[in-house]
């Protein structure tokens, strides 16, 4: 029989000698493919996928347009999804980003809709970001809405000049996946 427990350090040694590395244990975690906070989707305007978590009649009511395509990029954890109608550009991009922590998600949302020259967006309640509507960012001629949550951020970009409606399809997505 051994009695390990004569001297007060001797327990505290067995414990730290038997609990394994922090190191050992942990792993990396590596969100959205580790994709960078500025990364958009890609999809190929002749993709033919239905969005996993909008459905194209609520995307051409709201957004305003009909919805002639639909494609996913899975890069994302949640796929982003892209709706085009008649012109070129997409009609609607839509990320759903999940990031290492609450910081990155801010400069997802930053980098989309700057805080100096943006409006706040606090909706759905406990979400935060930025709006506005066409053709306030520069290089970008239609409305954005984007907002995060801890290390959430949605963001919603979309050829229509009213952010009103980046905002209802936020809104939506977020309902959607629970979020």
């Amino acid at each position: 029989m051994a009695l390990s427990a004569c001297s007060p350090g001797a327990e505290v040694e067995q414990a730290t000698a038997a609990a394994p590395a922090p190191e050992e244990t942990s792993e990396q975690v590596t969100h959205d493919s580790g994709l960078p906070s500025d990364a958009v989707p890609e999809v190929s305007r002749d993709s033919a996928v239905d969005c996993p978590y909008l459905e194209i009649q609520f995307v051409a009511e709201t957004n305003g347009q009909k919805v002639t395509g639909s494609g996913i990029d899975e890069r994302f954890d949640t796929p982003a999804c892209v709706f085009w109608s008649y012109p070129e550009e997409p009609q609607l991009e839509v990320l759903v980003r999940h990031t290492g922590s609450a910081q990155e998600a801010r400069d997802v949302v930053d980098h989309f809709a700057p805080v100096d020259i943006t409006d706040l967006a606090e909706e759905p309640a406990g979400w935060s970001g930025g709006r506005a509507g066409g053709e306030a960012i520069d290089g970008r001629e239609g409305a954005v809405y984007a907002v995060a949550k801890d290390s959430v951020a949605v963001v919603v970009l979309t050829n229509q000049k009213e952010s009103v409606k980046a905002q209802l399809i936020a809104e939506q997505a977020l309902t959607n996946l629970s979020l």
